[in-house]
């Protein structure tokens, strides 16, 4: 049986983040998803409405929607949109070094929308990450991590309080990510984590199944591989002692474990940055 919705690409091939001008054209779409990428669509005008996973939003600007990359989506608008759209590929969450933005960016994995009170901030930060993503340089990824950052953060200080209670998976899930984010030594074994939130690592894996369909184990490799690139960049320590701080046993295991990730051996990886 055929899927009854399109699978869309609006990403550019060689940017790991795209930041464009919503298309003022768009009125209707039919139902698609994205299946490589995490999608924010902000909106300061335009009316109608916003279908994800079948359930309708009343589009009202100032308004936030968030589309992870499962979820099935498309518009019925009745006005001229104007507003924003990031695009933020796999690619760009292995590169990025920031614990903090990536737990931002979960965390507003797990909201559909968020209405915004006063919208000149993000207007700001939206016309400024544009910009960037459209320059070349040795430093405008660093940038664009430090924008995206704060739009984030502004988004959460001026949208309205978010009411209601997530499911106990989706907290399950967020309280794990949270310790990943916030922990100062990342540990190479779901295990641990599940011990420190009180529950199994069967119930852990369950519970990052059903909230962005990924197992435990993946999630915490895009940490231990972070941490991981950032010992080896900003630090002298040897590839034993960052093999043995994440939790390895043998630094071959951590070898292999680093380069089927990413490609590359942690030897190798630390050359290019000379």
């Amino acid at each position: 049986m055929e899927d009854r919705f399109q699978i869309k690409d609006k990403s550019e091939n060689k940017k790991p983040i795209k930041i464009a001008p919503f298309k003022k054209e768009i009125r209707k779409t039919t139902p698609h998803k994205h299946n490589n990428y995490f999608e924010i669509l902000f909106l300061s005008q335009g009316s109608g409405s916003h279908y994800i996973d079948s359930r309708r939003f009343e589009v009202k600007p100032p308004i936030v929607y968030f589309i992870r990359r499962e979820q099935v989506h498309y518009w019925e608008l009745e006005s001229e949109p104007d507003g924003y759209v990031i695009i933020i590929k796999k690619e760009f969450a292995e590169r990025c070094l920031d614990a903090e933005l990536k737990f931002l960016i979960t965390k507003f994995s797990m909201l559909s929308s968020v209405t915004i009170v006063n919208d000149a901030p993000i207007q700001t930060l939206f016309q400024q990450l544009t910009a960037a993503s459209e320059r070349e340089g040795k430093y405008i990824f660093q940038v664009i991590e430090g924008l995206l950052k704060a739009l984030l953060a502004m988004i959460l200080e001026v949208a309205d309080p978010i009411t209601g209670k997530a499911g106990i998976d989706s907290n399950l899930y967020q309280s794990f990510v949270y310790l990943l984010s916030t922990n100062p030594v990342v540990k190479n074994t779901v295990q641990h984590y599940a011990e420190l939130l009180k529950t199994s690592p069967q119930n852990l894996n369950a519970a990052c199944r059903k909230a962005v369909d990924q197992p435990a184990t993946d999630i915490l490799n895009e940490f231990v591989v972070s941490e991981a690139k950032r010992l080896l960049h900003y630090t002298n320590k040897t590839i034993t002692e960052i093999s043995l701080q994440l939790n390895f046993t043998d630094v071959s295991h951590f070898v292999k474990y680093f380069k089927r990730i990413t490609g590359s051996t942690p030897q190798k990886f630390r050359s290019t940055l000379n």
